[in-house]
């Protein structure tokens, strides 16, 4: 079966009313820690990814009982400290880094051999950030040059530890809330403000922990180990990174409107859409309510008059971290220059996507300057594509593939765009829900 779509036509107008597949972020992190609880922990609305199956497949491989049903997952817990794997065991974490860190500290725990691994984009990334507070707590980790392959060798005698977190990195900071809850005593974390589902989640299921702020930036997590939680039940509300790419094709498009039903608007995550509005995009979030301790609403979008340039403030940028590529599109259409700064971190995902979108946009005849951690865009409301593009996608980047798709349908032109398979990594149903909204997609 071919690897790419073809897009030779723009979309038309529309006027619906749609769902996106469930959080990822919160799907994984439900999974593990449904192993960790003790008794049958049900989730409804799990997305069905390859991240997420590269999570139940992992939490097998330690002899976690997992069944799939036709509405909902079911995960059998017996407890803290409750894995049973062999020794040298592999774990396979795909392309998913929020698996490999995480689980990692479920995993600190065992005095046993085992060794996580990923897909060829995963092995480029950087682990260093989970290895030094993981070594800090007693672990020994072994691998070359901070990348996986990496073979991690726990302890039973794991120490509190007291640790600084300076990236804004919510993979690090649940990696060690996952690790301290098999840590006898209270482990700390000074961070840099960033996602929050694991913090909610420990709430949600009680688990004794504090959070206090410290500075406008700044946070201190206290988190208690040791303490036995019961199985839960959970739905997973609609993701807003998935939700993002028909915001911003909404937004793009002329005399059209859409409804996002029930999408997680948890503030930590919401970046895109004040970036959004801040270029006078037309967004408004109704039906705000609070599910499992997540807040969730519905995504309301009418086509944008005119969108404007934005200076973004890099205290946004932990918040939107996964839009930035759909936001840097908006950009290329916005009235004026758009600048983004300590945005290096983009650079560190499936592929360098710093590099990556500004080769895109460059390619589609706008202009950029782009630096280490900045970018500058210069925006042209008029911009039509008129000729032929082939867009190759050697990471096979998810967001990069989904991003492009949303500019063939609003720009014009003749795409083709490769590595279709890559969205199975996090919405599967994307093309599909496209071509519900009138998408003509071969």
């Amino acid at each position: 079966m071919r690897n790419y779509v073809k897009i030779s036509n723009t979309i038309k107008k529309f006027d619906k009313i749609i769902s996106v597949q469930g959080d990822k972020s919160i799907s994984i992190r439900w999974a593990l820690m449904a192993s960790q609880a003790i008794g049958r922990s049900k989730a409804y609305n799990l997305l069905n990814s390859e991240d997420v199956e590269s999570t139940l497949r992992a939490l097998k491989k330690c002899g976690v009982k997992v069944f799939k049903k036709k509405n909902y997952c079911e995960i059998v817990g017996d407890g803290l400290n409750s894995f049973n794997f062999k020794n040298n065991t592999t774990i396979d974490a795909g392309n998913s880094g929020t698996l490999a860190r995480l689980i990692m500290g479920l995993l600190s725990n065992y005095n046993k051999s085992i060794k996580i691994k990923g897909d060829r984009s995963l092995s480029q990334r950087d682990f260093s950030r989970i290895i030094k507070p993981l070594n800090t707590f007693g672990v020994k980790i072994k691998s070359k040059n901070s990348k996986l392959p990496a073979t991690l060798q726990g302890t039973n005698y794991l120490r509190p530890i007291y640790f600084e977190e300076k990236k804004g990195s919510a993979q690090v900071k649940s990696c060690i809330m996952l690790a301290s809850l098999n840590v006898p005593g209270k482990t700390k974390i000074k961070c840099v403000n960033s996602r929050d589902h694991t913090e909610r989640l420990f709430k949600y299921l009680k688990i004794p922990i504090k959070i206090k702020k410290i500075s406008k930036k700044h946070q201190l997590i206290e988190v208690e180990g040791k303490k036995q939680y019961n199985s839960f039940n959970y739905n997973i509300p609609g993701d807003i990174s998935s939700a993002a790419f028909f915001i911003v094709l909404t937004s793009l498009l002329k005399n059209s409107k859409i409804i996002i039903k029930n999408v997680n608007i948890n503030k930590s995550r919401t970046g895109v859409i004040d970036i959004l509005k801040k270029m006078n995009a037309n967004i408004i979030i109704k039906n705000n309510k609070l599910i499992n301790n997540e807040p969730v609403g519905d995504i309301c979008v009418k086509s944008s008059k005119s969108l404007i340039a934005v200076n973004c403030k890099s205290e946004i940028n932990s918040r939107a971290i996964d839009e930035f590529p759909l936001i840097f599109l908006a950009c290329a259409k916005a009235k004026g220059v758009s600048s983004f700064k300590k945005i290096g971190e983009l650079r560190h995902k499936e592929s360098d996507r710093l590099k990556v979108c500004s080769n895109f946009l460059r390619n589609i005849g706008v202009k950029i300057i782009e630096s280490k951690d900045s970018l500058k865009i210069y925006g042209n409301p008029n911009l039509k594509i008129e000729k032929k593009l082939n867009i190759k996608n050697f990471m096979k980047d998810h967001r990069i593939f989904m991003m492009s798709c949303i500019a063939a349908l609003t720009l014009g032109g003749k795409w083709v765009i490769n590595d279709k398979n890559s969205v199975k990594t996090s919405f599967p149903n994307f093309i599909l829900i496209l071509k519900k909204l009138g998408a003509e997609i071969i």
